[in-house]
C-alpha cells in the first residue's frame, strides 16, 4: 500500500484529503508545517508527498528541496492557489511531478497520484536495471538524460518483467545489442546465457546447423555431434541480430520452432526443447520487407510482441555532450593518453553534425580525435576532420533555429509530462500552434507521459 504524506497549514483541507485518499486505498499521514513533514519523511518510507506551496510563513519550495534531499525517491505533487502557478511551475523544474490548483477536483487528484506513483515505480525499475547492468556487464555506456532514452529504458524495464518476445528496431549504431543485453540482465533469466547470432554474417547453408546443431555425419564435414546455439542459450536469452537478413527458407523453420517450442538438430531424431526467450533486432523496416515478400508476415507477428524503437543520435542531441565525454574517458583509460576535455568549439561541431552512423560513429570520432590531439583538450580541427559538412562547426541559421526549436519543445514536453495544455501555457503558444510545431519535428506528447 502506497504511503502518502499531505502537508498543508489548513486542518480542514488535511481532514478532507485524508478521508478522500484513505477511501482510495492509500495509507495517509498529515503535517501542518515543515518540521513535522521532515520528521515523517525521516521516520517512515513515503511514496508520495502532497505539498501546499504556501505553508503560512514557510516556503513550500524550501520544504520540497529538503524533502527530496532526505528521500529522493519520493514523488511530489504541489497544491497551489491560482495566483501562485508560477511558483508551482518552478517547483516542477526543481523535481515536482506536477501541480494542482485549488479548488481541485477529487478525481483529478487521484489520477495525478496514480500517474506519479507509476512514474516512481518505473524510475525505480530503471534504476535497478542500470545497477544490474553496471554490476554484471559494466555497460555504463547507456548514457543520457533525454526523454527519448528515458522512454527506452522504461520500456526495457517493463519488458524485463515478461517472457514475451521482444522486437528492437533502430538504425545502425544505435545500440541494439546493448539494449538486448540490458533486457537480459534485468530479467529473471540473468543467471543463464545470453547468446547472439548475426543473421547477416552466417552463410545460408550454415545457419541451420549453427542454430539447431547437428549430429555426426549429418552432412559433409560433420565429423562430430555439435549442439546448436539455441540449445546453448538454455533458459537464457537468444538474440537474433539483423533478423531481416534471414533467408526466407530459414524463416519458415524458425517460425515452426517458435510455434512448437522445440526443434531437431540437423540429422537428429531426438527433439530439443526451446527454453530461451527470443529477442530480435533489425535496422530495416520489417513491415516493408513483409509487403515486398522478403519477410514472412506470420513470423513478423511472432517476434513483434513487445516493440522497442531506439532513437537515432540526431533525435537525442542533448545527450551528445554526455556521450562524447563518456567515450573520451573510456578511450583515455584504454590508451593512457592525457586528454582531459573537449573544447567548446569542438563540442559545437559534434552538436550540429547529422550523425548518420549514430553512437558508434560518435565513439569512432572521439577515438580519432584523442589519437590526433597533441594537448590536454580536443580542439575543433581534430573533430570530424573528414566530414565536409562538419568543416565549420556552425550550422546555417535555418538549421540552428530548427535544432533550438526541437530541443525547446522537448524540454517543454518533459516539464509538462506530455500535457499539451500545460506545455502550450509554458511556451506562450496556442494549443493548435503547438501541435503544428510538434508535428513538424516529429514529437509525440505520449512519449513524455508517465508510464
Amino acid at each position: 500500500m502506497a504511503h502518502i504524506l499531505v502537508v498543508d497549514d489548513d486542518p480542514n483541507i488535511l481532514r478532507v484529503l485524508k478521508m478522500r485518499l484513505a477511501s482510495g486505498g492509500y495509507q495517509v499521514s498529515t503535517a501542518t508545517d515543515s518540521a513535522a513533514a521532515l520528521h515523517q519523511i525521516r521516520s517512515t518510507e513515503v511514496s508520495l508527498a502532497l505539498l501546499d506551496l504556501k505553508l503560512g510563513r514557510e516556503d513550500g519550495l524550501t520544504l520540497m528541496h529538503d524533502l527530496l534531499e532526505v528521500s529522493p525517491q519520493t514523488a511530489v505533487i504541489i497544491l497551489t492557489a491560482f495566483g501562485s502557478i508560477a511558483g508551482a511551475v518552478e517547483a516542477m523544474k526543481l523535481g515536482a511531478f506536477s501541480y494542482l490548483t485549488k479548488p481541485f477536483d477529487g478525481q483529478a487528484l487521484l489520477v495525478q497520484i496514480r500517474n506519479a506513483l507509476e512514474q516512481r515505480r518505473l524510475a525505480g525499475q530503471v534504476h535497478r536495471l542500470q545497477g544490474l547492468v553496471g554490476e554484471r556487464l559494466g555497460l555504463e555506456n547507456i548514457v543520457g538524460h533525454s526523454p527519448a532514452i528515458k522512454l527506452v529504458l522504461a520500456q526495457v524495464a517493463q519488458a524485463a518483467q515478461s517472457d514475451a518476445n521482444v522486437y528492437i528496431e533502430g538504425a545502425s549504431g544505435t545500440g541494439k545489442e546493448l539494449i538486448a543485453k540490458t533486457l537480459h540482465v534485468g530479467s529473471r533469466r540473468r543467471s543463464s546465457p545470453f547468446v547472439a547470432v548475426n543473421c547477416a554474417a552466417i552463410p545460408e547453408n550454415l545457419l541451420e546447423s549453427e542454430l539447431f546443431g547437428h549430429e555426426k555425419g549429418a552432412f559433409t564435414g560433420a565429423d562430430r555431434q555439435r549442439p546448436g546455439l539455441l540449445a546453448e542459450a538454455g533458459g537464457g536469452t537468444f538474440f537474433f541480430d539483423e533478423i531481416s537478413e534471414m533467408p526466407i527458407t530459414m524463416q519458415a523453420k524458425l517460425l515452426r520452432v517458435l510455434e512448437e517450442r522445440e526443434f531437431y538438430p540437423v540429422g537428429g531424431r531426438s527433439v530439443v526443447r526451446l527454453e530461451a526467450r527470443l529477442v530480435a533486432a533489425t535496422n530495416r523496416n520489417l513491415m516493408e520487407a513483409v509487403a515486398q515478400g522478403r519477410f514472412r508476415e506470420d513470423l513478423f507477428y511472432r517476434i513483434h510482441v513487445i516493440p522497442i524503437r531506439l532513437p537515432t543520435l540526431a533525435e537525442r542531441r542533448e545527450d551528445i555532450p554526455l556521450l562524447a565525454r563518456h567515450f573520451l574517458a573510456k578511450i583515455v583509460r584504454e590508451t593512457g593518453k592525457p586528454v582531459a576535455d573537449i573544447s567548446p568549439e569542438a563540442m559545437q561541431k559534434l552538436m550540429v553534425y547529422t550523425w548518420p552512423g549514430n553512437i558508434r560513429e560518435l565513439e569512432n570520432v572521439i577515438e580519432c580525435a584523442v589519437t590526433l590531439s597533441d594537448g590536454p583538450v580536443i580542439e575543433a580541427p581534430n573533430v570530424l576532420r573528414d566530414r565536409p559538412n562538419a568543416a565549420t562547426g556552425l550550422p546555417p541559421f535555418r538549421d540552428a533555429k530548427g535544432i533550438f526549436e526541437r530541443q525547446y519543445l522537448q524540454q517543454v514536453l518533459e516539464l509538462s509530462k506530455g500535457n499539451v495544455t500545460q506545455a502550450a501555457q509554458l511556451a506562450g503558444k496556442y494549443r493548435a500552434d503547438l501541435y503544428a510545431l510538434l508535428r513538424k519535428y516529429g514529437l509525440n506528447p505520449d512519449d513524455y507521459r508517465p508510464g
